[in-house]
């Protein structure tokens, strides 16, 4: 398992949490994902490393931006 976290700016409510999550639990590996709000701080739990590419776009197809 691989944890990493990510800066994610845009958010401002629990729906722009949840869109954030539920965009990076749709790439190939990944097993958790929290949110925090306050910071927009992003951990993401993957069986392997992800590339943050992958990431990037996901987060940007939620409409936020991956900082």
């Amino acid at each position: 398992m691989t944890n990493s976290t990510y800066t994610v700016t845009g958010m401002t409510c629990g729906h722009c949490a949840r869109s954030v999550e539920e965009g990076i639990r749709g790439l190939d590996g990944v097993t958790g994902v929290a949110v925090d709000l306050g910071t927009g701080a992003v951990t993401v739990r993957s069986t392997a490393a992800l590339s943050a590419d992958d990431v990037r776009g996901a987060v940007e197809e939620a409409g936020y931006r991956l900082t």
